[in-house]
């Protein structure tokens, strides 16, 4: 059965599903709850703000009997103290235009009267206060609906809530926002008894509360009634603004934590991507991070590890890779070596080798002439062997800076002598040595100087121009003298100008060879050249294809050659 193996995701996949299941579910569910005990809290208020609605529209009729009832009373006492009907009649007329929200005012002789003058009032859907005078009559006003509508409600123009005012026969005396349907629904769904002065919610307490207030003097009844639409409209305006803080505080805190997110992520990458880096063998590779005061602390260890770590393998790296130019450099040293054996020390070997046979002959006669040639060029070969000798035994004194010079003051012109008779041919080129007659003393181990000559003149002539003269020219510049040794050849590149100085590297390559050399003579020159404590340069130019030029102290006092020792 294979085994089902479950994707990894990636870190900004992780984040996402763990934000979505710790930040984005908490706050849906939070927001839910704080939803339904908003609805609770809003159905709760709307309920109390009802019966407050009640209270105050209770209050607002006291006042407008207690006032009204005082003008009453007042202009019933006037009206007994005048003689006649005439004057009784205009004075009302004139009261009833003069008093506010008054429509008319009319004198009930009997109940019956009055009873009537009720009937027609509630069919017009006005409201009347009367009160009986001394002579049995009823004084009866008749307020205008309207303005007795406006001065109970006031204060409650910006309610929507529907409140009626009614009598005990449940007709209409005054009412705020009214609607017919509404108003009879409302009407049929109140209880047959009224509880006295206490306000009473009664309906659908939940989403359509209806509160009632029953007066026993006067006998009226204020019914609020909270419509299913302003539950409604209530209950969404506050869940709008709850959902509408719900989504910026988890926007906010997507904003903010998309910010951390995105700097933290960049840097992962910028680890991953070195990593990866690393792996391939760039040990250069740093990481540069955006760093801000967000970026954790362990994410900049590990970046400050990691470049610590990939600059320690780059050093070891190089290192390593410069051990291993220098074991090639061994092999090529070796190769060289048994090279140069097989050929440069056979040559001279061979040589003495069939001489000496020659002359070791007894069965034949050999001439005076032919002997002395013969250990000529034995004597010859002796001297280049030796020389060979001497350069392949020079090198690890070199190598390992263990070659030591014996310096003394010598005379320059000596050494050009010396160095001329240790050539073993020169092939028709004559040695020009520009000398002054008054030319100083130098600094120098005459030995080793005199091997430093010989094989400047061997190269010079090896890649000179056939015919041409091998130019020496001195000068002395302050505490030094300059000594340079040039000849006329195909200008030299600088790329390879710069090698010469190296062990085994010739000017002519393995392909178009077409001299002997071990490769080995500049690098010997310029080691015991430093050994003396100069300096030797390579140049070339149209004139003169090669030129060393070599830089030495002059005579020294005593006293400074016994300070130096």
């Amino acid at each position: 059965m294979k085994k089902y193996r479950f994707k990894r995701l990636k870190i900004i996949e992780q984040i996402a599903i763990v934000f979505f299941i710790a930040v984005v579910i908490p706050m849906s569910i939070s927001g839910f709850i704080i939803n339904n005990i908003n609805q609770q809290s809003v159905r709760h208020q709307l309920r109390e703000s009802a019966i407050l609605v009640a209270s105050m529209v209770s209050d607002e009729v006291d006042f407008f009997l207690k006032t009204n009832e005082s003008t009453l009373a007042q202009i019933a006492d006037t009206l007994e103290y005048l003689p006649s009907k005439k004057l009784k009649i205009k004075f009302i007329k004139d009261v009833a235009k003069r008093y506010p929200n008054c429509d008319d005012i009319i004198i009930a002789k009997n109940p019956q009267e009055l009873a009537k003058t009720t009937t027609d009032a509630h069919l017009n859907e006005k409201p009347i206060l009367s009160t009986q005078m001394k002579d049995g009559s009823f004084l009866v006003i008749v307020f205008n609906s309207n303005n007795w509508d406006n001065q109970l409600f006031k204060s409650l123009e910006d309610d929507n809530r529907q409140i009626y005012i009614i009598d005990k026969e449940k007709h209409l005396l005054a009412s705020h926002n009214f609607t017919p349907d509404v108003f009879k629904e409302t009407v049929d769904s109140l209880p047959p008894y009224f509880e006295v002065e206490e306000p009473i919610v009664f309906g659908d307490e939940k989403n359509q509360p209806i509160v009632y207030l029953h007066r026993k003097n006067p006998d009226l009844t204020i019914v609020v009634n909270t419509t299913q639409n302003i539950a409604k409209k209530a209950i969404l305006d506050n869940r709008v603004k709850i959902i509408l803080s719900v989504l910026f505080a988890i926007l906010s805190m997507m904003v903010l934590i998309g910010f951390y997110i995105y700097y933290l992520y960049i840097n992962i990458r910028q680890l991953f991507k070195a990593v990866i880096a690393l792996s391939k063998g760039n040990y250069q590779r740093q990481i540069r991070l955006l760093t801000t005061s967000f970026t954790p602390y362990e994410i900049i260890f590990l970046a400050n590890e990691f470049n610590n770590m990939a600059t320690e393998i780059h050093k070891s790296y190089l290192q390593l890779k410069k051990k291993n130019v220098e074991l090639k450099q061994l092999n090529e040293f070796r190769s060289n070596l048994l090279d140069t054996v097989s050929h440069e020390l056979r040559t001279p070997l061979t040589s003495i080798q069939g001489y000496t046979s020659r002359l070791m002959r007894q069965d034949i006669v050999i001439d005076e002439e032919t002997k002395q040639k013969s250990l000529r060029i034995i004597k010859e070969q002796s001297e280049r062997l030796k020389r060979l000798i001497e350069d392949l035994l020079t090198i690890p004194d070199i190598e390992g800076m263990r070659l030591r010079t014996v310096n003394s003051n010598i005379w320059i012109n000596e050494v050009f002598e010396q160095s001329e008779l240790l050539l073993r041919k020169r092939d028709g080129h004559e040695i020009i040595v520009n000398l002054a007659d008054d030319f100083p003393q130098i600094y120098a181990d005459k030995g080793r100087l005199e091997q430093v000559f010989v094989n400047l003149y061997e190269n010079a002539i090896k890649y000179s121009y056939p015919d041409t003269p091998i130019i020496v020219d001195t000068a002395v510049n302050g505490d030094k003298v300059v000594i340079k040794v040039k000849n006329k050849c195909d200008k030299i590149s600088p790329k390879k100008l710069n090698s010469l100085f190296e062990k085994f590297v010739r000017l002519d390559d393995e392909m178009t060879r077409t001299t002997r050399g071990t490769g080995l003579g500049l690098f010997i020159v310029k080691g015991l050249v430093e050994a003396m404590e100069g300096t030797i340069t390579l140049t070339s130019d149209d004139e003169y294809g090669f030129c060393a030029t070599i830089v030495l102290h002059t005579a020294k006092s005593e006293t400074q050659i016994s300070e130096q020792v």
